[in-house]
């Protein structure tokens, strides 16, 4: 229903705002704008471009307009936003049409032979393959916030339709957090299996818990001892694809069979977490899966062999697995893609994360830490980090912690007693009420003590 668009976002009350109204819309899927700065794909009464460059051409913002507490838009918001998080608006282009790099037959072969290269060859071959990233519109680097802003902006116009200046919400983060921050680390080698008490240590001298991604077969042995290492330390252990050969989604048939060994892997090591590997991800599939949590999506995947990019910066449900997205570079995207042994560009993505109170997470990889130039980078990381969370009260947390929460959450609803807006649902203790506000054409929110 159109109408659900801002209770599943904020968990708003379920009366009290105008209606979110949408026409009946045929016709192809395309791209066009939602004010100046909003790119949507999907369909809209006011016309859509296939190309994205001319999406500029229709601006749906102009014939949306307030009548009777209602909110009228020419294309219906839950069906766009469901396109930018499943990642529809990436065109399949026929191979003819598109890069050699992307021919099934090319990534089998680099995959077949990867292991026989060194890191310096295919970072080259790597840069070549990511070579036009900086020149993709869309979406947004190095953050991008279209759904986020997407709701803030039919969040605001129900507002106006119904005279409201305050509206409550229940607050994103537990205990009023401002943000969410994750650490991952997932494991490719048995070299950086082996680094991973070093690694533990790091971390937790910098007041970090992290995650750590596993690849059950033939990568490495993944012993009992090994299990129990992270467990005991009070990080988590998760799975890491099946073998990251880079086929898990290249065929139907296929994925099913390896899905169901991921599911027993998901069920030997009992744990609630997946990343697949390389960031591989076709979450029209996920409905094989049995875990409770995937993390293989990226905010903007301009770096990552996938293109596209969730266009969000908070958690969200592929049917019953909570999806977790990458909102910052990955440290090997930073170090052998971009040639930047600084912590500039991740400071960066935090700054846009902290303004709009989104998940701060991270993936950096044992195997690559080894080297002494790179974990010097990532220990200036993880001070800048122990700094940030304890001046800024932010939440540090498990993975397995935000899917709690935000499963959660999904369950809460706010009541209202006496002129008071409490929050019932499981959880509900640590939840806080949260106001969206109207300030002139903007909206900002706050949060009750």
């Amino acid at each position: 229903m159109v109408s659900s668009i801002l209770s599943d976002y904020y968990r708003v009350p379920d009366e009290g705002l105008a209606r979110v109204c949408a026409p009946p819309l045929s016709g192809e899927d395309g791209f066009f704008l939602f004010g100046p700065d909003v790119i949507c794909y999907g369909k809209s009464a006011t016309g859509v471009s296939p190309e994205i460059e001319n999406a500029g051409r229709f601006d749906a913002s102009r014939n949306a307009n307030l009548k009777n507490s209602e909110v009228h838009l020419p294309f219906n918001p839950v069906q766009v936003v469901e396109n930018l998080l499943r990642e529809r608006y990436v065109k399949q282009r026929p191979a003819k049409n598109g890069r050699m790099v992307d021919l099934p037959i090319v990534r089998s072969t680099y995959y077949a032979v990867r292991e026989l290269l060194p890191v310096s060859i295919r970072k080259h071959l790597q840069k070549f393959y990511l070579g036009d990233w900086s020149r993709l519109l869309f979406p947004r680097w190095p953050v991008d916030f279209t759904v986020d802003t997407l709701h803030e902006r039919i969040l605001r116009l129900s507002m106006q339709a119904s005279g409201i200046q305050r509206m409550p919400f229940i607050w994103f983060w537990p205990n009023g957090a401002p943000n969410a921050l994750i650490v991952t680390h997932d494991v490719e080698t048995a070299a950086g299996r082996d680094f991973t008490r070093e690694l533990i240590d790091l971390d937790e001298a910098h007041g970090i818990r992290a995650s750590f991604q596993v690849i059950p077969e033939k990568r490495y042995e993944v012993p009992d001892e090994y299990v129990a290492l992270i467990r005991s330390r009070g990080f988590e252990f998760n799975i890491h694809d099946l073998n990251h050969d880079g086929q898990l989604y290249q065929e139907r048939q296929l994925f099913l069979q390896r899905s169901k060994k991921i599911n027993s892997y998901v069920k030997k090591f009992a744990t609630n977490g997946f990343r697949a590997g390389v960031m591989y991800r076709n979450l029209d599939w996920y409905d094989a899966y049995e875990m409770s949590y995937d993390m293989s999506m990226p905010n903007v995947a301009h770096l990552e062999p996938q293109r596209g990019g969730c266009c969000t910066v908070f958690p969200y449900f592929v049917g019953k697995i909570l999806e977790i997205p990458l909102t910052t570079c990955q440290d090997y995207s930073l170090f052998q893609i971009l040639n930047d042994y600084s912590i500039d560009l991740w400071k960066q993505q935090l700054a846009l994360l902290r303004k709009r109170n989104g998940l701060m997470s991270f993936i950096a990889h044992p195997d690559y830490l080894i080297d002494a130039s790179a974990r010097k980078v990532y220990e200036s990381l993880l001070q800048y980090l122990q700094q940030m969370v304890q001046r800024e009260k932010i939440w540090m947390a498990l993975p397995g912690e935000v899917d709690q929460w935000w499963r959660a959450r999904s369950q809460m609803h706010l009541v209202q007693a006496e002129g008071r807006w409490t929050v019932e649902g499981p959880q509900s203790d640590q939840a806080k009420v949260a106001f969206a506000v109207l300030d002139g054409d903007n909206l900002r929110y706050e949060v009750t003590p």
